[in-house]
């Protein structure tokens, strides 16, 4: 057990695609006392460590670049090796009718991804609108809308055109996508390190056990729980990945 003066404050994505790393990390009993866990959505996570009221967080890509001092801590991360399902562009139209794209206000990365993809693969150039809660009723004939996270499951069927981004990404790219990384703001400590990696592999290695546990609790004919995190969530972060980030990290500087 790793000694630690104060508790590492860590806050992690509270979407669905996480159940399996907070599921590792609240069933390592020595690792749950060194540490503070919150859980916030994608830009909240990102927020809390720009602004050091965290010490890690699993922040949307496209903002380790605001971090003054930054480190990728794990071989872990948020992906996808094709298409994600909850990372989608909606529309009754097809997109190179689109005027307008409403963004989902909830995670930077999957924005600079859409304003990557709508200027480099689908050649538009719409005017985009920061959304607010209840945007996704608001779309019309020459509009879409960003939808992010657990809420796409409810929107799948109820639009004509839908957009994986993660898939469009890989068509244009030939990389997998990655969403969001373990950064730390300063250095932590390797032993912490090496352990909270290993607490993630463990709820990785359980993944039958969290997806009967969020069954038992939940009723929601909307999600293929077993799909969504075996098939469409690649959580490795592997070379291939990392060279995907690098890309996306020098297109948004073209932005």
């Amino acid at each position: 057990m790793i000694i630690l003066k104060e508790k590492i404050k860590i806050s992690a994505v509270s979407y669905l695609n996480t159940l399996p790393f907070i599921n590792g990390i609240e069933n390592d009993a020595l690792l749950m006392k060194q540490i503070d866990l919150q859980k916030d959505i994608p830009s909240s996570c990102a927020d809390k460590l720009i602004q050091n009221k965290v010490d890690i967080g699993l922040i949307p890509v496209a903002e380790i670049g605001k971090l003054k001092e930054s480190h990728i801590i794990s071989n872990y991360c948020l992906g996808a090796v094709g298409k994600v399902d909850t990372v989608s562009l909606f529309s009754h139209t097809p997109i190179k009718n689109v005027k307008t794209i409403l963004l989902d206000y909830q995670s930077r990365t999957s924005v600079k991804l859409t304003k990557i993809l709508a200027k480099e693969y689908f050649k538009i150039n719409p005017e985009y609108v920061n959304a607010k809660a209840g945007y996704e009723d608001d779309v019309n004939n020459q509009s879409a809308a960003l939808i992010i996270g657990d809420r796409v499951f409810k929107y799948q069927n109820k639009f004509e055109f839908v957009y994986d981004l993660s898939e469009i990404w890989l068509k244009f790219t030939s990389y997998p996508f990655v969403f969001a990384a373990w950064v730390a703001n300063k250095k932590i400590d390797d032993a912490f390190i090496k352990q909270f990696d290993n607490a993630l592999k463990n709820g990785l290695r359980n993944m039958d056990t969290v997806i009967e546990n969020y069954k038992s609790k939940n009723n929601n004919s909307e999600i293929d729980l077993n799909k969504y995190l075996t098939e469409n969530i690649s959580f490795r972060l592997d070379s291939e990945k990392r060279k995907g980030m690098q890309l996306f990290l020098q297109k948004i500087k073209k932005l």
